[in-house]
């Protein structure tokens, strides 16, 4: 082979060597640039999943909305809003405070050993109730009180008879759920408990006030009539302004003879 041939090979392989070298370098920066962008779109959509994910939580919910929305009040009330909630004959002298949360275990138990006693006062004349629900039990992403809460201003606008056979029947031993149990946020459970009411049974109007949320608006105002009063636990029972306790406790009574006792000693100052 000739030095003229030799040389020509040469420059024609260091060519071929230096276009594969070209050809690989754009291949690389073009990998490269998927590779970025591929990356990009990947931040830019996980970017966009947590921003929809952060404004989602941000949505106030349907009960904070309640908050704010305009009140329909059920029959039944006085007061603004509706929120005064008296139970008994109008003749009677006394009033007993009876402050209360649907899912409190406590006061499932206070319904179960004295609603009957309660009745039978009020319906003597004994005594009136003034209600005041509340819904602190549902923390942060409860709904069940408020749903219950609600549920009883429905019953409340059918009759206060509807109201107590209704109130009683939320805290029986056959349908109070555990506290860590939100049943009473569905619907279909509450109308459930409101057919063993006979004023409540197939009662369409209830049912669509249930349903629809009527009273969710009230509800969240008689709540904050709860917050506002200064009681800090349920069951909370005051008489003339007086706390009625176990005797030796800071305790709701939580007997006949407790309740008996405590009555009497509150009227007396």
């Amino acid at each position: 082979m000739s030095a003229r041939n030799n040389r020509a090979n040469k420059a024609e392989a260091r060519e071929r060597i230096r276009l594969e070298r070209e050809r690989q370098a754009k291949k690389e920066k073009t990998r490269r640039q998927l590779t970025v962008a591929g990356a990009t779109v990947a931040v830019l959509a996980l970017a966009g999943g947590i921003g929809y994910a952060v404004m989602q939580a941000n949505e106030p919910s349907h009960w904070d909305e309640a908050k704010n929305a305009t009140v329909t009040a059920p029959k039944n009330t006085e007061g603004p809003d509706g929120t005064t909630v008296i139970i008994g004959k109008p003749s009677a002298k006394q009033t007993l405070e009876l402050y209360e949360d649907s899912r409190c275990p406590v006061c499932a138990t206070f319904e179960q050993q004295l609603g009957d006693t309660l009745k039978k006062d009020v319906d003597a004349g004994k005594y009136k109730i003034k209600y005041v629900g509340a819904t602190f039990l549902d923390g942060q992403d409860g709904e069940g009180s408020k749903n219950a809460l609600s549920s009883l201003g429905a019953a409340l606008d059918v009759s206060p008879e509807a109201f107590t056979e209704f109130k009683a029947a939320l805290y029986s031993k056959e349908f109070h759920p555990e506290e860590s149990k939100d049943k009473f946020a569905d619907d279909s459970y509450i109308l459930e408990i409101a057919d063993s009411v006979p004023e409540l049974k197939n009662n369409a109007e209830f049912k669509k006030d249930v349903e629809k949320g009527t009273f969710d608006a009230w509800a969240m105002k008689m709540s904050k009539t709860f917050d506002d009063s200064g009681v800090e636990g349920t069951p909370t029972l005051r008489m003339n302004g007086k706390k009625l306790t176990a005797e030796g406790t800071d305790n709701p009574p939580m007997t006949v003879e407790q309740f008996n006792a405590a009555y009497e000693k509150a009227l007396k100052g």
